[in-house]
C-alpha cells in the first residue's frame, strides 16, 4: 500500500486519516514485534554462541588430553618396539651361536663315529695318540672324560667304555715299562 503522507494529512478526509492512523498503528505494532523478535533472536544467538564457546573449550581440553595420551602411547610403543627389536637381534645372535655349536658337535660326533669302528692303530689308540708317558696319559684321559662323559651333550657311554679300556691298557703298559 503506497500512501502519500503529506497529502493525506493536508487534504485527506477523516476516513483517509483514520485509515492512515490504523495503518500506522499496525505498522508500529509490526515493527515493535519484529524488533522484539530480533532481540530474542539476538539473545538466543548470543546464548548459543556462549554455549558453542564452552563446548569448544571442553572439546579442545579433551582433544589436548587425547593428544597427550597419544604421544605417551606413541612413546611407549616406540620403547616396546625397541625392546622387541633388541630381543629379535639377541635371538638371532643366539640362534647363530647355537648353529655353530650344533655344527661343531655334529663334526665331533662324525669324527667319533668314524673312529669308533677302529679305535686303535697297532699299539697306540686314536684317543691317546701321541701320548708317550704316564703324566701325558693322565692329562689326556681327564680331557677325554670331560668331553665324552655321558652327562655332556657330546657324551656317549660306549665311547667312555672304550676310553677307559684303552686308558687301563696304556697305564699298565707304562707301569710295566717303569718297572723294567
Amino acid at each position: 500500500m503506497e500512501i502519500n503522507f503529506e497529502e493525506t494529512l493536508e487534504h485527506g478526509s477523516k476516513e483517509d486519516l483514520d485509515k492512515l492512523k490504523s495503518w500506522l498503528f499496525r505498522e508500529n505494532v509490526r515493527i515493535i514485534t519484529a524488533s522484539k523478535d530480533l532481540e530474542n533472536t539476538q539473545k538466543q544467538f548470543l546464548h548459543e554462541k556462549e554455549q558453542f564457546k564452552s563446548e569448544m573449550k571442553a572439546l579442545n581440553r579433551k582433544l589436548s588430553g587425547e593428544r597427550k595420551k597419544l604421544e605417551q602411547d606413541r612413546g611407549l610403543f616406540e620403547k616396546q618396539m625397541q625392546i622387541l627389536k633388541n630381543g629379535f637381534e639377541q635371538l638371532d645372535i643366539d640362534r647363530r651361536r647355537l648353529e655353530k655349536e650344533r655344527a661343531k658337535l655334529e663334526a665331533q660326533k662324525e669324527i667319533i663315529n668314524q673312529s669308533s669302528y677302529d679305535v686303535s692303530y697297532g699299539e697306540v689308540s686314536v684317543f691317546f695318540k701321541g701320548v708317550n708317558n704316564q703324566l701325558s696319559l693322565k692329562k689326556r684321559y681327564k680331557e677325554l672324560i670331560k668331553i665324552f662323559h655321558p652327562d655332556n651333550i657330546a657324551g656317549d657311554k660306549e665311547i667312555i667304555q672304550m676310553i677307559n679300556s684303552e686308558y687301563e691298557n696304556l697305564k699298565r703298559s707304562f707301569d710295566t715299562e717303569k718297572r723294567a
